[in-house]
């Protein structure tokens, strides 16, 4: 006869076959491990509600066990009753099916640093369950694994510990212990836990602005994280109370000092504090002069000496002098001196301009006219013999010398 191995899981149903190739009415038998009849042919041997006769022939004889439990697996026998007896043997494999499986040692919630150990645990596995440890789908390997036989000497426990330190990363985290075992058909049992951890605040200050200048807003946001959630923050100004109240206003985490100025410049700090612990950060703000983008810029050259050179006409005929005179302004300036006085410069270079040209100007019209007074004051006295004949016949005085005689008595 022709027989094969078969396995089956607890609670279900297993079928065995014996097949003969060749066979002149012999006939064919079923017997248990503990070698009882379980049908002769067709003819039913043990009175079990579980064992149904499937086919007999003369080359066949198959039967069914339900609802088999572990008590059943052991070596069926086949047997041809020819002369001598023939035999064939197929052994039944009952697997335990492992329970679901539980999470035990978290308490909620744990404080960060703290270390936890967590447990998976499952019973009734045959042949031992396999456990597995994952974070938020990521397997985790370090773990330790532990193997016991039950009771009934026939199924398994199995457990797992997996230990770390609770981090503020873990907040939230899914732990999930997986039992993995060939009864479940590859649907493996899983147990989850969501981790709560609870940590003190993380601060950081965000600035609305990268370059603050005066006459200007700002806002610096307080981004505090924690669990439990900081609520409010605590915002002040070098180590004291915000100094003024009516331009820094605090609305929530955000801080908003409006009309910025030179005052505002120090350092601004926001605290942030949960039951667990407190934690603070600092910025340092720093206001700046208003660009000068819309002033043009001018472009100032120095200033070189300016010579002014005037002649002026003697009572004499015969000698004339010419008398220099240098002026230097003193303003002239070597260069820009900056975008933020180029405007003044220009104005002063303006006005330096124009009182050169004035002294020009009022000189050479004084030069003019003492030449010309000069000039008519000693015309008609060329050609006179003394001062007094010069005197009388000078241009000019004709008139007073007729007027004006002397008469010596």
């Amino acid at each position: 006869p022709l027989t094969q191995n078969v396995t089956v899981v607890e609670g279900g149903t297993a079928n065995l076959t014996c097949r003969v190739d060749q066979n002149d009415n012999t006939s064919l038998q079923w017997s248990n491990p503990a070698q009882q009849t379980l049908y002769f042919d067709d003819k039913k041997a043990l009175r079990d509600n579980r064992i149904e006769l499937v086919r007999a022939s003369w080359h066949e004889l198959s039967i069914s066990v339900s609802d088999v439990s572990l008590s059943d697996e052991g070596q069926y026998t086949c047997s041809l009753f020819t002369m001598p007896v023939k035999t064939s043997k197929a052994f039944l494999t009952v697997l335990g099916v492992p329970e679901k499986p539980q999470i035990s040692g978290f308490t909620s919630p744990v404080m960060e640093g703290e270390r936890m150990q967590l447990t998976c645990k499952t019973s009734g596995s045959k042949p031992a369950a396999d456990i597995r440890w994952f974070k938020n789908d990521k397997e985790i390997k370090d773990v330790k694994y532990l193997k016991e036989e039950d009771a009934n000497r026939r199924t398994f426990t199995v457990s797992s510990t997996l230990d770390f330190r609770a981090d503020r990363s873990d907040d939230g985290a899914v732990v999930s212990c997986r039992v993995d075992h060939e009864s479940l058909n590859s649907t493996p049992q899983i147990a989850r836990q969501v981790l709560e951890i609870h940590y003190t605040p993380s601060v950081k200050i965000i600035s609305s602005s990268s370059w603050p200048e005066e006459g200007q807003s700002i806002v610096l946001t307080c981004e505090s994280k924690g669990k439990p959630l900081p609520e409010p923050v605590l915002w002040t100004k070098d180590g004291g109370e915000l100094p003024d109240p009516e331009r820094m206003i605090v609305n929530g985490r955000d801080l908003r000092i409006s009309f910025l100025n030179k005052t505002d410049n120090g350092t601004y700090r926001c605290e942030a504090t949960n039951p667990i612990g407190q934690n603070s950060t600092e910025y340092v703000l720093i206001v700046h002069d208003v660009s000068n983008t819309l002033l043009p810029i001018i472009v100032i050259p120095s200033l070189t000496t300016a010579t002014v050179t005037t002649t002026v006409a003697l009572t004499t005929s015969t000698a004339t002098s010419a008398t220099a005179i240098n002026t230097r302004d003193p303003n002239a300036l070597a260069g820009q001196t900056g975008p933020d006085h180029a405007l003044i410069g220009g104005i002063v270079a303006v006005v330096v301009f124009v009182t050169l040209c004035s002294i020009i100007l009022l000189g050479r019209y004084l030069a003019r006219h003492k030449g010309t007074y000069l000039t008519n004051e000693a015309k008609g006295a060329e050609d006179a013999p003394d001062a007094d004949t010069a005197i009388i016949n000078a241009e000019g005085s004709q008139v007073n010398a007729e007027e004006k005689k002397e008469y010596f008595i």
